[in-house]
């Protein structure tokens, strides 16, 4: 099932064939409010009109037999468009209740949840809910690799909206470099936010909206993994200084998802050593960690998030540069630029997801110094018997003269 499900309910078959293939009796999604974003769509309770959703919801979706709900009994449509039957409690007795009854003879049921919050982006549900369900006699297992199912696999319409974002963003990198290389050829000063303004309209022609306008950071900015410049806060691009730009849009259409790049140029002839060794080493990561992946994938071989952060961060730390490092080497993407799938992390979290078929994200190790920071990102897709790259390497610094 595609990225952004929540257009439909969710098909009960194929989770229930993902249950019983990862030897899980059920799968127990909840929401209060928003808190559960992933229950929502995955639900399409969101998405519901006529009723309001403002007490809490239960819908078990089991290995075998018909879903079964629990709803207030002041918001009984709540899981009306859902398939199988639903039961209404009041008080606060009544739900506990109806949580006993829901969960009846199963042993092990997933939820959003992640021990010790080891992957906070699948966290979703309360420390409390776990307990009513655990008082219930159920283990409470994650349901990350469910969610990478049912909510981060693209289907085919969806990669191809993925591949003309990614091709748009380079044609965007490209003209930012080449305004940059044509004001500093004529002496016309700029900044970063000047740039960044630029690229803001060529987002527009290019027909793509991003939650953010890109970033451009020179020099000391570049060395701050999360900068962006704004009308108040930036600095003038100078001559003989790095410049990083990230940039991630997608194409302005329903249940089109993200591209997001990071390149790095050099506003002279040639970067200083200093530099070009911490590019070549970012350079180096990325390769070891495409190439696990790929190896991976060709071989049909199980492959999960934290072994491809820890292939990229090797080469790192090898180099003698692993204090350094300020973040995972890679993150999912989808209908938001983080997406809810796999992350390449062994170093803010320990994702432990599998990198499944469908699904894509990012591979964009950096370094970061006290007066630069270089990264190189780019985008990777999952395919049946491959893992494509879709764009192209940087292999070196950009010269912008």
């Amino acid at each position: 099932m595609p990225a952004g499900i929540a257009a439909a309910p969710i098909d009960v078959a194929a989770v229930q064939d993902a249950l019983a293939a990862d030897g899980i009796d059920g799968w127990l999604l909840y929401d209060f409010r928003g808190l559960n974003p992933i229950a929502a769509d995955i639900t399409a309770v969101a998405h519901q009109g006529g009723h309001l959703a403002t007490r809490r919801w239960y819908y078990l979706i089991p290995a075998t037999g018909e879903p079964r709900g629990l709803v207030h009994a002041i918001e009984r449509q709540a899981l009306a468009h859902l398939p199988g039957k639903t039961e209404r409690y009041a008080g606060r007795e009544q739900l506990e209740a109806g949580i006993q009854r829901l969960v009846s003879g199963l042993r092990r049921v997933a939820m959003e949840y992640s021990p010790k919050c080891a992957i906070p982006y699948i966290a979703r549900v309360d420390a409390g809910t776990i307990e009513l369900v655990r008082q219930a006699g159920v283990e409470v297992v994650s349901s990350g690799d469910l969610v990478q199912r049912f909510a981060a696999v693209w289907d085919d319409q969806a990669i191809e909206t993925h591949q003309r974002a990614a091709e748009n963003l380079y044609r965007i990198k490209d003209r930012a470099f080449d305004e940059i290389r044509r004001r500093l050829s004529r002496g016309i000063a700029t900044t970063e936010y000047d740039i960044q303004e630029e690229m803001v309209t060529w987002f527009r022609d290019e027909g793509l909206i991003s939650d953010s306008a890109p970033n451009v950071s020179a020099a000391e900015n570049a060395g701050n993994p999360h900068y962006l410049p704004t009308a108040s806060a930036h600095r003038v691009i100078h001559r003989e200084e790095l410049v990083l730009l990230d940039l991630w849009g997608k194409l302005d259409r329903p249940g089109a998802v993200f591209a997001d790049i990071t390149w790095v140029g050099f506003t002279g002839r040639r970067a200083p050593d200093r530099q070009i060794t911490a590019f070549d080493a970012v350079c180096a990561a990325r390769d070891a960690a495409i190439a696990l992946v790929q190896r991976a994938i060709g071989a049909g071989q199980e492959l999960r998030g934290w072994q491809v952060d820890r292939a990229a961060s090797l080469v790192l730390r090898s180099a003698g540069l692993g204090d350094h490092i300020l973040h995972r080497t890679g993150h999912s993407l989808g209908q938001e630029v983080h997406g809810t799938g796999v992350n390449m992390d062994d170093y803010e979290t320990h994702d432990d997801r599998r990198l499944l078929t469908g699904t894509g994200f990012t591979i964009e190790p950096g370094l970061y110094f006290d007066d630069f920071g270089v990264r190189t990102e780019i985008n990777m897709v999952v395919q049946a018997r491959e893992a494509v790259v879709t764009g192209p390497l940087q292999t070196g610094i950009v010269a912008l003269v």
